[in-house]
């Protein structure tokens, strides 16, 4: 849980380098509290706002650790817009999947 956590610290952090694991773990307890806040607002009307204030808020800290992952394999954050494009989403999940650049990155080193 370190790592949703470290997200959170890091929201408007664009700069450094995120690990694989990093990466993937804060993705997983994104998504879960994302589904438990979705199965509660299925439940009850009541659940609607903090749903929605949760999906609002954590959309910059995903796109900032999503641009700090592709830093991590020395690509540009400006690779993120490949969303955009139809089927770009599949070059991304690779890259997202893939190790760390620790030669010659450009980007600095990682931190675990």
């Amino acid at each position: 849980m370190k790592e949703y956590v470290a997200m959170w610290k890091n929201c408007v952090n664009f700069e450094d380098r995120t690990t694989v694991r990093g990466f993937w773990m804060a993705v997983l307890f994104n998504n879960i509290v994302a589904f438990i806040l979705t199965m509660l607002m299925a439940i009850s009307d009541v659940f609607v706002i903090p749903c929605v204030l949760y999906s609002l808020t954590s959309l910059i800290p995903v796109i900032a650790i999503c641009i700090r992952r592709l830093h991590d394999l020395d690509k540009s954050g400006y690779w993120l817009f490949f969303v955009l494009a139809p089927f770009g989403l599949i070059p991304l999940l690779v890259w997202f999947c893939s190790g760390s650049v620790y030669e010659g990155n450009r980007f600095g080193t990682t931190r675990v």
